[in-house]
């Protein structure tokens, strides 16, 4: 069975799990990260030299990376309306994961533990404001997006960009600070929460 090792806790292993049941794939989920089994041994490291979760284990194949891992459950599973196989439709799916990936998930470094984990290290107002200015820029990218689709991130179907976006903006959304009003977005979040599998890994009281 394909092992997903890495705590349900952590943003990035909630992708993998939320995007395995879209997929219909069966999977066994083992705790590893802060709290939980170590990421920080010998044998983890084999894995993934990272030593950070999620990794996955199917069969003899290994693979860290959950964006990657995301797009390889999609293929495997066959799943062409998660992840097409007509290049230009791909790459606007596989556009709107890296963004995520680089520019939305780096916008939030200093403002997320400062005001979501309550981190004491990350006390700097102006790196604070810095970060919170271009959060909400980027949400503001896939605001108008959102607007130009009128439904999924992607165009008129349920993607893995949808995915991985769902999780990020999960997370702006319970981070405390002052949001601007995004009603593509709150439509989009609404959309999301009709699926059963983003109410159990994603919008579920988790940061």
């Amino acid at each position: 069975m394909l092992r997903i090792l890495g705590k349900t806790t952590s943003i990035n292993v909630r992708k993998v799990l939320w995007t395995c049941e879209e997929a219909g794939l069966d999977y066994q989920q083992e705790d590893y990260g802060s709290g939980f089994a170590s990421t920080e041994t010998e044998a983890f490291r084999k894995l993934n030299p990272n030593a950070m979760v999620p990794v996955i284990i199917d069969n003899d194949f290994v693979l860290w990376e959950s964006n990657a891992i995301c797009r390889y459950l999609a293929r495997k599973a066959g799943r062409d309306d998660l992840l097409p196989v007509e290049p230009q439709a791909c790459a606007n799916v596989e556009r709107w994961m890296d963004w995520q990936a680089s520019e939305f998930n780096n916008a939030w470094r200093y403002v997320f533990p400062a005001l979501g984990r309550k981190n004491p290290d990350y006390n700097d107002p102006a790196r604070i404001a810095a970060g919170i200015k271009e959060w909400n820029h980027c949400v503001m990218i896939l605001e108008r997006q959102l607007q130009k689709t009128g439904c999924w991130v992607a165009g008129e179907t349920f993607t893995l960009a949808d995915v991985v976006l769902g999780l990020s903006v999960n997370r702006w959304k319970m981070t405390p600070f002052e949001h601007p009003d995004v009603p593509a977005i709150e439509a989009w979040f609404e959309r999301l929460n009709q699926r059963p599998a983003f109410l159990r890994h994603g919008n579920n009281g988790m940061l």
